[in-house]
């Protein structure tokens, strides 16, 4: 009896709630480069790859926790201020159960203005010891986990404070700046357990002639076939059973197909996200073994337009002469400018570009210079396109009664940017044009309005730039195309 005794009061000295997985990690531990976080686009971060001049905040979020959602405004403020002290924040959302999607409007919704991060397997939770949202981790410059728990001591399951009696993550990160030991280096966190458990999906009966094959070819194989942009192809059942975690996993994150648009604002004629049940029946098909089913039910296999995606074009300008491109490396944009030698206004009704090798072709871009110009920017920031292209493209289709106009004595500027692949390329890339039977009812014209001179500020997370376009008269708007780069993380448009 006594050794029982004994052992229940030593397993009673594990705090209620608190697992011993939350303490797998000492404290002084030094943390590995956790890969696999997936950032807001779906790229792939380690956690080594984030600058840390002195000390990185984990915090442990999740989109439905109560107690979460009422300190994401009070890690705001403190990354605010330890920001210029050389801390960076990353917020990490560990639960399984949460997709990108969710997670960004959360993220966005909060405002919140340092990296946002997505944890697929809980590994960054399970590497520094947390198990509940809200948490946070404490790491040094040299990755060493110097404090983890909670934030303060003002919200909890069942109680509220006016304020914060204890704020060990302030006290932390004031002893870590100050070069001393961290006082009290843990501090158990009151809140929401993370679902780090993979979901199995059951519907049963689902096969991959049956369902699964319309999916891949509605979804999927329009990149996902030899000779497109996608690294792997997907028109046959062996091209989805070798990849079908991969499947499994890309789209329950919904990180596939490519979507980025906030699904809560307008109705989208392009809208490329799976629903639910297609998710739900893809990996439902993984977990079930990847079952065949019966040959008979396949559909049948698509035919897919070779070449030009419109039809013969009526006229074809290309590339003046074959470009290289080297099997590694980084290319700047390359340029080409063409006279097609107009004489009189054309109105076009289709354009579509056509690269000769798309599996180097990042984007390709054809700008028209009116008469006299030699760079396809005005004045006011506006610029004429005639058609583009990326990875799923359509070109320049205009509505019926409707045409856009290439000016007499105008010239084609090819801008092409290059992504090599491992294997060097040549490339020689088109555009084709369908001309209008007469002059339109309406004028159509494609426009970009960019704010060229945004600086953003060191140290800023969060800048805001903005930049207004008016129109000069009555127009209806037949599609846009939000533009950034790596440091972009938001756009909004308002009229």
């Amino acid at each position: 009896m006594r050794f029982a005794a004994l052992t229940f009061l030593l397993l009673g000295l594990l705090p209620p709630g608190v697992t011993a997985a939350e303490k797998s990690t000492v404290i002084g531990a030094r943390i590995a480069d956790i890969g696999g976080l997936r950032d807001l686009r779906g790229n792939a971060r380690n956690l080594h790859s984030f600058r840390n001049d002195k000390g990185v905040v984990l915090a442990f979020l999740g989109t439905e926790c109560p107690i979460a959602n009422l300190y994401v405004p009070r890690l705001c403020e403190l990354e605010a201020k330890y920001r210029t002290q050389g801390i960076q924040f990353l917020a990490v959302y560990p639960n399984r159960s949460e997709d990108l999607d969710q997670i960004a409007m959360h993220s966005s919704d909060r405002d919140i203005p340092f990296p946002v991060l997505k944890d697929p397997e809980s590994k960054l939770a399970k590497a520094v010891g947390v198990a509940r949202v809200p948490s946070v981790a404490l790491l040094d410059r040299d990755w060493v986990l110097r404090y983890r728990g909670r934030i303060d001591d003002q919200y909890g399951v069942s109680f509220r404070k006016p304020k914060a009696g204890r704020t060990e993550l302030v006290d932390a990160l004031d002893d870590l700046l100050a070069d001393r030991a961290v006082r009290v280096p843990e501090a158990d966190a009151d809140g929401c357990l993370i679902d780090d458990q993979e979901r199995r999906y059951e519907k049963p009966g689902v096969t991959y002639a049956k369902e699964v094959a319309r999916i891949l070819q509605d979804r999927c194989q329009e990149c996902h076939r030899p000779g497109q942009t996608a690294p792997f192809s997907l028109l046959t059942y062996d091209d989805a059973a070798r990849h079908a975690r991969m499947i499994k996993e890309v789209v329950t994150q919904r990180r596939m197909p490519p979507w980025h648009a906030d699904p809560r604002f307008g109705q989208f004629a392009n809208d490329r996200r799976l629903t639910q049940d297609e998710i739900d029946i893809l990996a439902a098909w993984v977990d079930a073994g990847r079952p065949k089913g019966d040959e008979r039910d396949l559909p049948p296999p698509l035919s897919f337009v070779s070449g030009w995606r419109h039809g013969q074009p009526d006229m074809i300008f290309t590339m003046p002469e074959e470009f290289e491109v080297p099997a590694e490396g980084s290319l700047p944009y390359q340029k080409w400018t063409i006279d097609p030698g107009f004489t009189e206004d054309k109105w076009v009704r289709i354009a579509e570009c056509l690269p000769g090798a798309p599996a180097v072709v990042h984007h390709l871009v054809v700008y028209i210079l009116p008469p006299g110009k030699k760079e396809p920017y005005s004045a006011d920031g506006t610029i004429s396109i005639l058609a583009g292209w990326a990875p799923g493209d359509l070109g320049t289709v205009c509505p019926p009664d409707t045409a856009m106009r290439l000016p007499k004595g105008c010239k084609l500027e090819f801008e092409l940017h290059y992504t090599p692949n491992g294997t060097a390329t040549k490339d020689r890339s088109s555009v084709g044009i369908h001309f209008a039977d007469k002059p339109p009812k309406y004028e159509y014209f494609t426009n970009s309005f960019a704010n060229e001179s945004i600086v953003v500020p060191p140290h800023d997370p969060h800048y805001r730039a903005e930049q207004i376009w008016r129109l000069r008269g009555d127009a209806r708007i037949i599609s846009m195309v939000p533009h950034m780069h790596w440091r972009g993380k938001s756009y909004r448009y308002e009229v």
